[in-house]
This record gives C-alpha cells, sequence and structure tokens, in this order.
C-alpha cells in the first residue's frame, strides 16, 4: 500500500517541483519502501512505496507504450487473471498494478469495471491531454481533491494537501457539527474547507485542471432479495467466500489476521486456516480490569483450536493518556470512533513482524448484523427508529449550533439507496455502505495501519461477495432476533468452537470508564480549548466528564478527541507529551 498525490496546472505551466517533495514528506509513513516521480507537461504527480507485491520490479510511475502512466494506492487483487485477459501484451513489470494501466489503453474510462479490489488510482494520459482519478467500489483506499483557479490537486490524505501549500486549514461548521453527531462526515466535503473526496466508486477525468466527467461504479449489484433456499446459500457463501481469502492473500510479504473473536474475524480464522500450511498469525486486543467485554479468552480458545500463532495486545488507560495525541494526530480525516484505540496498538505490534493484515471491516454491512437493522426493521409501537435519527448530543445543550442540519447527508444517502425493489434491510444496508463504512470504519483502519506502515484488507468487501450475498433473503441475513444468520450458520459447520449462535457482547472500548477517572481534571481542560470554545458552551462541558450517564460519556469521548485533533490539524501543534500535557499547554 502507498500514498499517491499530484497536481495538473490550469494555465499549462509546469507545475512547482518542489510541491511533490512537501507531498513526499507528509506521505512518507505511507510508503517507507521507495519514491518515485512523474513530471510531464501541466501535471506533475508523485508516489511512496509501501512494497507488498513485486518487491524487485513494481515501483511506479509505470508506463504504458502509449505514453501514459500510472500511480497508485492500490492491491488488485485479480491481478494475475487480468494479466491472463490481457492478449498480446509485453509487461515491463510483475506489479498488480500494470494491468489497470492496460485496461485503461483498451477500455477507457470503463477501465475500473473489471478491477477486483482496493484502489486510489492516478492515471495521466498526456495524449489525452487528461488525468484520471478512480477509487474503489467500497472506498476501501482515500483519495482527497481540491479544485483552485490555478490548479487541480490530489492526495491520498488531506493533510498532504495541507502540508504542500496547496489548501488552508479552515474547519466548515457544518461539518464540524455532523462530526460531533455521527462521529464521522459525509458526502464529498470533507471538513476541511475546499479539501473534498473523491467518492467510492467514482472515476474522475480532469482536463486543463478542471473535472470535466464523472462515472460511478457501485459496490452493490441492483435489485431485491431474490429466492435461495440455507443449502444453496451456504454453499455459494463457501465458494465465494474461499475465493476472496484467495485473493486477499497475494503477497510476496508476511500477512496475518485481526482476530476480534467475532463473528466475522472468526470466519476469517477458519477460511485463512483451511487456505494456508503455516500456523496463521492471529492478533488480538483486550482491556484487562474494565466493565467492558474482553475478548481475549475466545479469541485465545480459536487460536489454540485451529493451530493459530496467537499473540494478544494489551490496551490500557496508560496507553489512552499517552497514545491518544499521536492517534488524533494520525486521524487528519476525523472519525472520533473509538476502536481507533485498540487498531492503532494493534497495527503497531503488528507492524514490527508483518506487513499485511486481514480484517473483518464489511462484515456487518454485508450480512446485515448491526443491532440497529434490527430495531429499525420493528414498527414504532415496539421501539422501532430510523438509524441514526437522534445525534450524540441532541438533548445535551452543549452545542451552539447544533441545528445546523447535520442530517442532511445521512438524509441524501437515504434516498439515494431507496429502490422500490430493495427491502427495508437492504436500503438500511446501502444507507451504511454509502459513508459510516468509508468514512468511519475504513478511514480508521487506513490511517491507523498506514500510521505503521501496514497494509489491512478487507475479504468481505468484495465485489464478488457482495454479488452473491446482498441479494439472499432478508431471512438468510436476519433470523430469530440474530443477525448474520447464514454467516452464523456456516461458522457452526466450520468452526463449531467459535459458538457462533452464543449472543456475544458488542465491541466496545473502555474510554467511559477512563474519562470518569480524572474528569475533574479533564473536563476543565476541554473546555478550556479555542477549538471546543467556538461551538460549545463551555461552561457546560466539564460536566459531561463526570457524568455517569452513557450519552454524556460518548460526548465527552467525542470533545476530547476533537480538542487534540484541532491542535494538531488546525492549530498545527505537534503532540507533545500526554493528553494532558497536550491540552495544558498554550
Amino acid at each position: 500500500m502507498c500514498g499517491i498525490a499530484g497536481i495538473m496546472m490550469r494555465d499549462g505551466k509546469a507545475p512547482d517541483a518542489s510541491s511533490l517533495d512537501r507531498f513526499a514528506r507528509a506521505l512518507a509513513h505511507r510508503g517507507p519502501d521507495g519514491e518515485g516521480k512523474y513530471l510531464a507537461g501541466a501535471v506533475a504527480m508523485v508516489q511512496v512505496r509501501l512494497a507488498i507485491i513485486d518487491l524487485k520490479t513494481g515501483d511506479q510511475p509505470i508506463y504504458e507504450p502509449g505514453g501514459a502512466a500510472l500511480i497508485a494506492n492500490a492491491e488488485i487483487y485479480n491481478y494475475l487473471e487480468l494479466r491472463d485477459g490481457l492478449d498480446g501484451i509485453d509487461f515491463s513489470t510483475n506489479s498488480d498494478c500494470e494491468p489497470p494501466l492496460h485496461l485503461y489503453a483498451r477500455d477507457g474510462i470503463d477501465f475500473t469495471d473489471s478491477l477486483r479490489g482496493m484502489y486510489a488510482i492516478a492515471i495521466h494520459d498526456p495524449g489525452e491531454g487528461c488525468l484520471i482519478l478512480a477509487r474503489d467500489p467500497f472506498g476501501i483506499k482515500p483519495l482527497y481533491y481540491i479544485e483552485t483557479p490555478e490548479m487541480f490537486a490530489f492526495a491520498s490524505e488531506p493533510q498532504a494537501l495541507i502540508a504542500a501549500g496547496l489548501a488552508e486549514p479552515v474547519v466548515t461548521t457544518e461539518r464540524r457539527t455532523e462530526l460531533m453527531q455521527l462521529q464521522f462526515t459525509c458526502g464529498r466535503d470533507t471538513i476541511y474547507d475546499g479539501i473534498r473526496r473523491v467518492l467510492p466508486g467514482e472515476t474522475l477525468i480532469v482536463r486543463d485542471g478542471r473535472i470535466v466527467e464523472r462515472k460511478r461504479r457501485a459496490a452493490l449489484p441492483a435489485g431485491g432479495p431474490r429466492s435461495t433456499n440455507i443449502d444453496e446459500g451456504l454453499r455459494i457463501l463457501d465458494d465465494v467466500l474461499e475465493e476472496s481469502v484467495t485473493y486477499h492473500q497475494r503477497s510476496d510479504v508476511p500477512y496475518g489476521l485481526f482476530l476480534s473473536g467475532g463473528i466475522d474475524s472468526s470466519v476469517l480464522l477458519a477460511l485463512m486456516t483451511r487456505l494456508n500450511e503455516r500456523p496463521v498469525t492471529a492478533m488480538t486486543a483486550g482491556f484487562s480490569g474494565t466493565g467492558v467485554a474482553d475478548e481475549r479468552a475466545h479469541a485465545r480458545m480459536l487460536a489454540k483450536t485451529v493451530g493459530a500463532d496467537f499473540h494478544e495486545v494489551e490496551f490500557s488507560s496508560d496507553d489512552f493518556w499517552s497514545m491518544l495525541p499521536d492517534i488524533a494526530a494520525g486521524m487528519d480525516d476525523p472519525a472520533a470512533d473509538y476502536a481507533v484505540l485498540p487498531t492503532w496498538k494493534l497495527a503497531q505490534e503488528a507492524a514490527k513482524d508483518l506487513k499485511v493484515v486481514l480484517s473483518g471491516e464489511g462484515g456487518d454491512e454485508i450480512f446485515g448484523g448491526y443491532g440497529r437493522y434490527r430495531s429499525a426493521l420493528r414498527p414504532w409501537w415496539q421501539g422501532g427508529r430510523t438509524i441514526r435519527s437522534r445525534g450524540i448530543f441532541d438533548g445535551l445543550g452543549i452545542l451552539r449550533d447544533k441545528d445546523i442540519g447535520w442530517r442532511d447527508n445521512v438524509s441524501a444517502a437515504e434516498a439515494t439507496a431507496s429502490d422500490a425493489e430493495r427491502s427495508r434491510l437492504q436500503v438500511m444496508q446501502a444507507i451504511d455502505m454509502t459513508d459510516w463504512l468509508p468514512n468511519d470504519l475504513l478511514t480508521k483502519l487506513d490511517r491507523c495501519l498506514m500510521a505503521h506502515g501496514l497494509e489491512g484488507r478487507t475479504p468481505f468487501l468484495d465485489v464478488k461477495v457482495a454479488e452473491a450475498v446482498f441479494c439472499m433473503p432478508d431471512a438468510l441475513k436476519i433470523h430469530k432476533r440474530r443477525g448474520k444468520w447464514i454467516l452464523r450458520r456456516w461458522l457452526d459447520r466450520v468452526l463449531p468452537a467459535a459458538n457462533a449462535f452464543e449472543r456475544k457482547r458488542g465491541f466496545t472500548v473502555p474510554v467511559g470508564e477512563w474519562i470518569l477517572e480524572r474528569g475533574d481534571t479533564l473536563g476543565p481542560l476541554v473546555a478550556a480549548s479555542p477549538a471546543i470554545a467556538e461551538f460549545c458552551h463551555a461552561k457546560q462541558v466539564p460536566g459531561l466528564f463526570t457524568s455517569h450517564r452513557k450519552h454524556a460519556k460518548m460526548a465527552a469521548w467525542v470533545l476530547l478527541f476533537y480538542a487534540l485533533w484541532h491542535r494538531r490539524h488546525i492549530e498545527g501543534r505537534l503532540p507533545e507529551g500526554d493528553v494532558f500535557n497536550c491540552l495544558a499547554a498554550r
């Protein structure tokens, strides 16, 4: 996995080459294994490389005989099959990223239709005078851009555009409120004024520094539920999951698994055990001495059952206070999801021996696993309600601008996802796939792992898996008040020790406990932050940090994360010391 960035000038003149150096420095953590630059006419591009496949000849840019050049932050898992299908091509590398360049030469803007993988790709075609940007359908890999009167510029992270001097770190009020209420921001616009996302599945054509065309490749198939019985569904599921994990294990460097002990990662453990001759390296995080569920014992038992090489990682309250400033600094596109905490430390430990890990992100969205789906399917008199109908700060009286349309993008996603043929469950799945998945879960995974030079792969987020599962009957997803029913049936058959039908406590991190322990000191420090005073009734903030109410604890966590995030990404101050030192420094 890698980092990419580039510029196209509107006046046709060559870009300032020093911008590439600033890009490379800002993205160096994403690509410790090499750097490649490209300059041609009004276009300049740079890639920093984390070498995973084709360690010897896979450096970028990659050039096509017709003159086009490609840089990418990508893993194209079906690259071997694509190479076989490209007759008459004299490949210059063994890289998984070369086939997309030849597909572009053959198919033009439709070149992504054949790709199976995660990618953010940039191609400059001097002959056509255009720059092409493409992002994978699920939004696994990030890609951002700006448009100014002078240029069009893109990068793997917003902070790189700012570090290169091409954008200003200015927060927009609407997106800040959205972050407070949802823990992440939605849609094309980021929290930074003028910095936008290439949407999941989108391909952009840029000419003379202006976007002239957009195309979108859907992650999910069209249509409603199709008739499938459980036996047929299990057969289909076994085939498609085994193929996806096989593809996701293609690597020239060591790989392992993040094993939470839940259904999704247990499925991956079973498949990786089936497909590997050597023991699977499995890593699990846990929290000792707290009130939240610690899944290490269950994960340890599963690892022992299949003969995996098991590693436990403890995330303590000391880690919380010491690591959080660096974690917030790493999340330039902010997602205040407390799962960033164990993910960061797991990545830090995994990177000592591995360069690739498989992870279970996407399982809940694809298989209908969230409790909120089951709640929303109930009628209102039985407690049913629309997903994300209430924001984190609703009813707390803390935000001054709480009524700014924080739910507008959610409503837009609902409208887009709604289809006469889709079931209510499918619509909710599609809504989550639009924003929650790419802008929270996958952003968390990307930033936490790339900060440590580690690549994350998500076998459930595969176009063939989505085609096979999304249109299965709702009853194979939710049955007897349990989500992911067919996945549980498969796991119960393949790995009975997983206790697939046992009721499990949802994954959580004890941030509320840790904050409450030191809330008397922490609350006033957060309230005194200029970032918080901009939009909160500051006098009411300390009370959140000493409250035992679940709703207040979540709000306190979001404010704490934002105060630290703002110091790094808006005020430009590097983290020094622990949470208290950072907040106290003026």
